[in-house]
């Protein structure tokens, strides 16, 4: 009887093991394991061990209840998606975040007192502190036209900057549509609002564009865009030259807005226009230097500033035959 006994039990611990999911195997304890394996074996009765194998299997066998009572969810089981529960979430964080711009439109601009706003004479707009803050920001390279360039980004050391790294090459893609190619971008996202309306910066009281870089001597283009939903505009931009010095240290440039020209599809226009601080898209940094091989850009932060010393309005001349617009 002892013997039926011990094989009804081996099989029933055998038929809970069997049951088991692969998912749920690392839940189970290693002694769990050891006795579904032990029970395989033919059971072998000892005179002298009889008292301590039952000790020992009535151990087991609770042990193996406690455990195989484990709310354990089976793969077979369907998890319940509710899209309506879904979409109400969805509605009631847009109606929310308009609620804030509501309140905060009221107060001033983004929530602050206008005074302040207007005594403002620095503004750090962008910088990089996590990864949050990298989600703000795009990468792209000629790879989209069938390039070989590569760019990536990632957090600097200590999490204090943003590593804009890969490699540039200026092959030309292997289509034969396209004969040329080597560029390699990083741009901001445009901001959106509740139920994802598009926002814009104003700059409008600043006339720099203010940077903490450090990178390894390349020149690189900086690319303002402004908010537009004409069709006609959307390749059109406002681009001035960056220089990078190389070495270990930091250093802080300093752009006027008046130097930036206009340009559309990477070609500069001869009518140039002034730059429209009160409605920023983007920001943007294009490599294109035609130097093969790898790179790297370190950004701190990017901000705008008022420099009284800077009284220029625009750099850059026109003629009634380049643009009669503006001498009418």
């Amino acid at each position: 009887m002892a013997l039926v006994h011990k094989w009804i039990n081996g099989t029933y611990s055998l038929r809970k093991c069997l049951k088991l999911s692969d998912a749920s195997r690392p839940f189970l304890s290693t002694r769990s394991a050891d006795y579904c394996s032990s029970s395989l074996q033919k059971p072998v009765a000892t005179p002298g061990k009889a008292s301590a194998q039952r000790n020992t299997e009535g151990g087991l066998q609770g042990d193996h209840q406690r455990e195989v009572a484990l709310d354990i969810t089976s793969p077979e089981d369907k998890v319940e998606v509710s899209f309506d529960k879904a979409i109400k979430d969805e509605i009631k964080d847009h109606l929310r975040r308009l609620k804030d711009d509501i309140v905060n439109h009221w107060i001033g601009p983004k929530g602050r007192p206008l005074h302040e706003v207007l005594m403002e004479q620095a503004k750090v707009v962008w910088q990089f502190r996590g990864k949050e803050d990298l989600d703000k920001w795009t990468v792209t390279s000629d790879k989209t036209i069938g390039g070989r360039s590569e760019v990536f980004l990632k957090m600097g050391r200590n999490n204090q900057s943003a590593l804009l790294y890969g490699t540039l090459s200026s092959a030309a893609p292997q289509d034969g549509e396209g004969g040329r190619s080597g560029y390699c971008a990083m741009m901001s996202r445009v901001p959106r609002g509740a139920f994802d309306i598009k926002r814009s910066y104003d700059w409008a009281q600043f006339n720099t564009l203010y940077l903490r870089i450090r990178g390894d001597g390349r020149p690189w283009m900086v690319n303002i865009r402004e908010d537009t939903d004409i069709i006609q505009r959307k390749n059109q931009m406002y681009s001035y030259f960056m220089f990078t010095r190389g070495g270990p240290y930091w250093q802080e440039v300093k752009i006027p807005f008046s130097k930036f020209f206009f340009s559309n599809q990477g070609r500069i226009r001869d009518a140039q226009h002034q730059l429209l601080l009160d409605k920023i898209s983007s920001i943007g940094f294009t490599l294109a230097d035609k130097v093969d091989g790898p790179f790297f850009l370190e950004i701190d932060f990017i901000g705008v500033f008022n420099d009284p010393a800077h009284t220029e309005e625009f750099a850059y001349e026109n003629s009634p035959v380049l643009n009669p617009r503006l001498f009418k």
